[in-house]
């Protein structure tokens, strides 16, 4: 039957919601925030408990002064303020004349036990000249090596069952073109103890024509 157009109109039937506070999707979003902050807070913590301290970028050897450009800085987290004194602190300068007193390794921290002050720890420098077909091109100030010494002569004999020098830290090497161009060889200086450099230049001393082999500690 038509509809009288004079008649009121029936109201459109409305659904029934529940409040949007308790939808669980609400909920679950909250709870999703909640556990982002509390987790960020946390590592937030964690970063903040580390300090910054000074490591050795390159491996360096006994005797190699302690200059700002060997160092970056790591940052680390230290179980207790003892362990962090052991270590020299990234956010205040290095003592002036600090040299290692033993071998250290690339990314190592730096150790307040692994350094001296240089006017105490009794080293001489000693220079060696070689034959640079005979020195790893590598070879630069920091570097440790292995010094072997033999007898070109026929007729002489040098011991070489073990090295001349052992594990000693070369302190200095003149870039080859400029020892090259005067004297046809590469000259590098070591850093000895006062007893192993009068031994080294005693068998020097005792060859009319040392061969002297430079190998490279890695």
């Amino acid at each position: 039957m038509p509809t009288d157009p004079g008649s009121p109109r029936s109201p459109l039937a409305q659904r029934v919601t529940r409040p949007a506070w308790r939808d669980p999707r609400l909920w679950c979003g909250v709870l999703l925030v909640t556990g982002s902050v509390v987790l960020g807070a946390r590592l937030l913590a964690e970063v903040d408990e580390t300090v910054p301290v000074w490591a050795v970028e390159h491996a360096r050897g006994a005797g190699t002064p302690v200059a700002p450009d060997d160092l970056v800085v790591e940052r680390v987290r230290f179980a207790d303020g003892a362990t962090r004194g052991r270590y020299f602190a990234a956010d205040r300068p290095l003592p002036d004349g600090l040299v290692l007193t033993r071998p250290v390794g690339g990314g190592e921290l730096l150790a307040r036990s692994a350094v001296g002050a240089a006017d105490a720890t009794p080293t001489l420098r000693v220079p060696i000249e070689v034959d640079p077909q005979r020195v790893p091109p590598d070879v630069a100030a920091g570097s440790v090596v292995d010094v072997w010494v033999t007898a070109a002569a026929p007729d002489e004999r040098a011991p070489a069952e073990r090295p001349a020098l052992s594990a000693v830290t070369v302190v200095a090497a003149p870039p080859y073109d400029d020892a090259f161009a005067v004297s046809g060889t590469r000259q590098l200086v070591v850093a000895v103890d006062d007893e192993r450099a009068a031994a080294f230049e005693r068998l020097l001393a005792g060859l009319a024509d040392p061969v002297v082999r430079v190998l490279q500690r890695s």
